[in-house]
């Protein structure tokens, strides 16, 4: 079963790095056309989003159309770039691959940016589920952001989800997660994407509500419909502080 939805943090860092296998897509890039009311005025940009399976779209979408053909099940509203408004117009390139840590993500920046006006980057989750140090994942999050501003591009950064399936251990690293996150984007002056905020259950701190995730792990189409609309925030150019991680690759 490619889900593990019920054990333990330990026992699901573990499985994780042998559950996927070799089939965790190859991140596409895949269009995503947003969907707009009739007469709306045609894209006149790309914005690119870069992540793991939150970009996806996973467990009903996957920007790999040979992943996508073993799902059980398929919805193209899985993405949440489909309710995007963006302004001006833009179509967005979903080059989600699903289980990949932020080191391996950073390895598809260059085929995932080409010829994009902007990007948002994600990611962080899977560090935190495989035992790599929060501090690795927020360095490479930093990195990725870093290269998009050398290269002119506009910017923003998701913040990482509630996993309501590694709760409570999980929780206090995601929150350490966000918090540099959140830093990163204060120090180069570009947007926060709130998927935490956006998702979690006011009454169960850290958690996603149970009527927006599909298994614990993922939101289900509402949720991911609701951070389109919710948490987008449009990519901006900053700058490299002083001080910032050497991001040679």
């Amino acid at each position: 079963m490619r889900w593990i939805t019920t054990l333990p943090v330990a026992a699901f860092a573990t499985l994780a790095l042998t559950a996927c296998g070799g089939n965790t897509g190859d991140g596409g890039p895949a269009k995503v056309r947003p969907a707009t009311g009739k007469g709306a005025a045609p894209a006149s940009r790309v914005i690119a989003t870069l992540g793991d399976s939150i970009v996806a779209g996973s467990p009903q979408w996957d920007p790999d159309k040979s992943v996508r053909d073993g799902f059980p099940s398929v919805d193209e509203n899985s993405q949440w770039q489909r309710t995007v408004q963006a302004l001006p117009p833009a179509d967005l390139r979903n080059c989600g691959a699903w289980g990949e840590r932020t080191d391996q993500i950073a390895g598809r920046f260059d085929t995932c940016a080409k010829g994009a006006d902007a990007i948002v980057i994600q990611g962080g989750i899977n560090d935190i589920v495989q035992g790599r140090p929060v501090k690795d994942a927020a360095r490479d999050l930093g990195c990725l952001v870093d290269r998009a501003i050398a290269a002119d591009l506009p910017v923003a950064i998701a913040d990482v989800l509630p996993w309501n399936n590694g709760y409570p251990d999980a929780a206090p690293e995601i929150r350490d997660l966000n918090k540099r996150i959140h830093a990163i984007a204060k120090a180069r002056g570009i947007p926060t994407l709130p998927f935490f905020g956006t998702l979690e259950d006011p009454k169960a701190k850290d958690r996603m509500r149970v009527t927006l995730t599909i298994e614990g792990d993922h939101p289900n189409v509402a949720g991911y419909r609701l951070i389109g609309r919710e948490a987008w925030r449009e990519p901006e150019t900053g700058t490299i502080p002083t001080g910032a991680p050497n991001c040679d690759q």
